[in-house]
């Protein structure tokens, strides 16, 4: 089997067991039950996915940025050139980011990943170089990447998971730079859930009306040249897109796992969605999920590029939305239909659209207080305190 499909078959469910025993758990400790609300959930479901009760606390935290660029930036959607992306690179290695003082806040680790930046980097401490190509083709008309662009991409992702967790990581938690992502994140999700471009596009760094509604104009049209759902306003009535050409093939039980069904019918296998409006930085943060998954380490989503990217390692393994804490929703729109689509509920809402996996350091420490309190707390029997009578 392939890397990717070795990690997939590692992907378990939540344990039964262990969720019950969590659960009783929780509802035998001094307190009202059900006192501490969605953190009571949170610890349930890391029981869940580590398959123990009480799970093991989530700490030391790796952040991983995954950095892209996208050739949809032609398209106008965004007014911030291109080289920033290379130029905020520097700016996290420097430790000059938002990110970098939440990291710090909250004792994690850094590590910037180069998937595809349309430069070369110089070697630097704390740079991982995975470079795939140097960024995507244009998603608005034709597929964004390769088949074996993706696969390789998603394998980086899983490649980074599992040096963070030899390297002693206990919780990975998800980052992205890459001007232009939003808009490849609003196709994907369209994809995906189904939902209109219009309801999941949203000002990603902050565009005006008139470059929102391009911005809209250039999802469905991703959407409809490469035959995906969400582009109907005006898609052709039937047939193969012509932007499939040249795309490469995929094959393989990982391509039969479907999601999405365009009006023509056709069911549209998940690599082949994520290679088609996905970045190269959607595709490592997926592989990343899965990795952290496969591992048996819980991964907090941050934002749209993240729930965007959950996505489509949900179509690949579903039962990796067990393993998978939900940090915050971000004020895209389109992250608020990711999540419900995942099942999945944030746990700070902040109104954050910055990415880098600011939102998802910031749920750290709730996730991990979450699971300090099944190890520490005391039983009702242990204190000798007199529980409510039933």
């Amino acid at each position: 089997m392939t890397i990717l499909e070795q990690t997939v078959a590692a992907i378990r469910p939540a344990d039964p067991a262990a969720l019950a025993a969590a659960r009783a758990h929780q509802d035998s400790l001094t307190k009202p039950r059900g006192a501490l609300g969605v953190l009571e959930e949170v610890a349930v479901r890391l029981a869940g996915a580590a398959a123990v009760s009480p799970p093991p606390l989530p700490a030391p935290a790796a952040l991983a940025i995954f950095a892209a660029d996208h050739g949809v930036h032609a398209q106008g959607v965004t007014p911030w050139p291109q080289e920033v992306t290379v130029q905020m690179v520097g700016n996290f290695l420097a430790g000059g980011a938002v990110a970098n003082a939440f990291a710090a806040q909250v004792g994690a680790s850094v590590t910037v990943v180069d998937v595809g930046v349309a430069a070369d980097l110089p070697p630097a401490p704390g740079l991982t170089v995975s470079k795939v190509a140097y960024g995507t083709a244009d998603l608005s008309v034709g597929p964004a990447m390769t088949a074996e662009q993706v696969v390789a991409a998603l394998e980086a992702g899983i490649a980074v998971a599992r040096e963070l967790v030899d390297q002693g990581a206990r919780c990975l938690v998800t980052g992205d730079m890459g001007i232009a992502n939003t808009t490849a994140s609003a196709a994907l999700i369209c994809a995906f859930t189904g939902k209109d471009a219009a309801a999941v596009t949203g000002r990603g760094t902050g565009v005006d009306d008139e470059t929102l509604a391009r911005k809209v104009e250039v999802v469905r049209q991703a959407l409809r040249v490469n035959g995906l759902p969400g582009g109907r306003e005006s898609r052709p009535a039937a047939g193969p897109a012509s932007g499939r050409e040249g795309a490469g093939s995929f094959s393989g039980g990982l391509s039969e796992g479907m999601e999405g069904t365009p009006e023509d019918g056709r069911a549209v296998p998940p690599l082949e969605v994520l290679a088609a409006v996905g970045g190269l930085e959607h595709a490592a943060i997926a592989g990343f999920v899965l990795g952290g998954a496969a591992l048996g380490v819980p991964v907090i989503l941050d934002g749209v590029i993240a729930g965007s990217a959950a996505l489509a390692a949900a179509a690949l393994a579903p039962a990796v939305v067990d393993h998978c804490v939900a940090g915050h929703r971000s004020a895209e729109p389109g992250h608020a239909a990711a999540l419900d689509h995942l099942g999945l509920r944030p746990l700070v809402e902040l109104e954050l659209r910055l990415g880098e996996g600011t939102g998802g350091l910031l749920a750290h420490p709730l996730v991990c207080a979450a699971v300090r309190v099944m190890h520490e707390v005391a039983t009702f029997d242990s204190a000798g305190v007199t529980d409510k009578e039933a």
